[in-house]
């Protein structure tokens, strides 16, 4: 079950990435749409992780 949750979120995330391509290319309005929800979920995702890291560094480096 888990590995069909993955494989789904696998299928989501390259359709993403191909419709970020096609409106690139000038694809039809709902392509940009897709392409527009992708990129925003791309940097939340790369926002959270700078922000995890932050907060691993100062964790790890604060009790010295």
């Amino acid at each position: 079950m888990v590995g069909l949750v993955l494989f789904g979120v696998l299928v989501l995330a390259i359709g993403g990435c191909a419709c970020v391509v096609w409106a690139e290319r000038g694809g039809p309005r709902w392509v940009r749409h897709v392409a527009t929800v992708t990129l925003a979920a791309s940097e939340l995702v790369r926002r959270s992780e700078k922000r995890r890291r932050r907060s691993l560094t100062r964790t790890t480096s604060g009790g010295d």
